[in-house]
């Protein structure tokens, strides 16, 4: 063989080797997963103890403003989602279900209770693939409801299918430790801004409701009309100067996030009875 010949010959390969190299993945090669649990075709985020951090892994087109946290604050909604909390964004379904492919699942079972024409409770339960993170199978819960008080005329008719959705979607991003509220999760009743809101609707609120503090700022602002938490302060003097709560440490709290859990559940406590 010629020198030129043998010349071609390694250009070739060269040439088929990149070609092979370049092709983009298709089929099952997508959701080929690696030692760690991982699918190998993504480029996952990490925080700083090696977990994953799964809130970085939403796309943004899933994320958008939510107009009730800024209603209420009366303050305009934002045109994009550039700059906002978690605490203000909301996320569509489909994000919920991307993070639940990419964290990979054997079974989604769910069970509708107290079925009625106005209240409707469902669970979800989720049989998670074992990854470095959880060496075996785990199986997750999380409920969530739907009623006449927290949905709109439309979804009314459907109270089985948004309850299922609403609890899909808390069990999704409860284990994996999202903080962004579900689009599905929000009260979408007309009444939900109104300050008859019960505690209860609160859950579907849309301010960190999973949280006892998220439900102790919705409660406030609604039952109180304050607008910041230098106001919230205001309230907790004149608790104390009626004897109702007093906390010494309270002095020393900036925002509704420095509240201790158990406190704000007393504090809750106190403001539904008013």
């Amino acid at each position: 063989m010629s020198n030129n010949e043998e010349s071609q010959k390694k250009v070739a390969k060269k040439k088929t080797a990149k070609k092979a190299a370049t092709k983009p993945k298709v089929g099952p090669e997508l959701y080929k997963r690696n030692n760690y649990g991982l699918l190998q075709n993504v480029d996952y985020t990490y925080n700083e103890d090696g977990s994953i951090d799964w809130r970085s892994m939403i796309k943004p087109e899933f994320l958008y403003p939510n107009r009730g946290w800024f209603d209420i604050r009366k303050q305009p909604m934002p045109d994009s989602i550039e700059g906002l909390d978690d605490k203000q964004l909301l996320i569509m379904l489909g994000g919920i279900k991307e993070l639940a492919k990419l964290r990979g699942y054997n079974s989604v079972k769910f069970k509708v209770e107290n079925i009625g024409s106005n209240y409707v409770t469902a669970k979800c339960s989720i049989e998670w693939i074992p990854n470095y993170e959880n060496s075996s199978i785990v199986l997750y819960e999380d409920y969530a409801n739907a009623t006449a008080d927290n949905t709109d005329d439309f979804c009314i008719k459907f109270l089985e299918t948004i309850a299922c959705n609403r609890a899909f979607v808390r069990c999704v991003r409860n284990f994996l430790n999202v903080h962004i509220v579900g689009g599905d999760e929000i009260d979408k009743s007309k009444t939900s801004g109104n300050s008859n809101t019960s505690t209860e609707d609160v859950i579907d609120s849309g301010i960190n409701p999973t949280t006892p503090r998220g439900i102790l700022e919705k409660v406030a602002i609604e039952k109180l009309k304050i607008s910041n938490f230098e106001d919230f302060k205001n309230h907790l003097r004149n608790l104390w100067k009626t004897e109702e709560y007093k906390n010494e440490s309270a002095k020393e709290w900036n925002s509704f996030d420095d509240i201790p859990v158990k406190e704000a559940r007393i504090l809750l406590g106190i403001l539904s009875k008013k």
